[in-house]
């Protein structure tokens, strides 16, 4: 009887230290606002070698360690992604992803980004081992004056 009155003591007059959340792991290569959202989450982890993994040419990014001190001072990060429009061409399926992208950095300073990431996948039935899977194939995003509630484009379309 004492250690329950003890324990029911210590629960209510006891510090208790918060612990933040780790967001639970996503990696979704189903389509692409899966894609996105799994790279945003890989970012949410400070995963940043799944993250920098995504991208299906790294020659048009920047080094790993530049990529990952790019995201250093990001605490939190929100994506919202709107509507997918397929379109297949020559072996591929074009997956244009429209995000709002929402980011918190160290000083507690919101940043919104608005544009598209197009999103390619091979034809499976024509590959030979390793499988290349889906892929973020570009991405274009520039900071916005705009809420992250208002951000997002309607539409975004295969490059030419």
């Amino acid at each position: 009887m004492f250690q329950r009155l003890l324990l029911a003591a210590c629960l209510i007059s006891c510090p208790v230290a918060s612990v933040a959340q780790e967001p639970a792991y996503i990696d979704d290569r189903s389509d692409g606002a899966a894609l996105i959202r799994s790279l945003y989450n890989a970012v949410s982890r400070k995963e940043y070698a799944r993250a920098y993994s995504y991208f299906s040419d790294k020659s048009e990014l920047p080094e790993f360690s530049k990529f990952a001190e790019g995201y250093a001072d990001t605490v939190e990060v929100e994506v919202k992604t709107g509507t997918v429009t397929p379109e297949g061409a020559a072996g591929s399926v074009y997956m244009p992803v429209p995000v709002a992208v929402r980011s918190v950095d160290k000083a507690g300073k919101e940043h919104v980004f608005a544009g598209c990431y197009v999103t390619r996948l091979g034809d499976a039935t024509l590959q030979e081992p390793p499988f290349i899977p889906l892929q973020i194939d570009s991405a274009e995003l520039e900071e916005v004056d705009q809420p992250f509630d208002q951000a997002l484009p309607k539409v975004c379309h295969t490059p030419s």
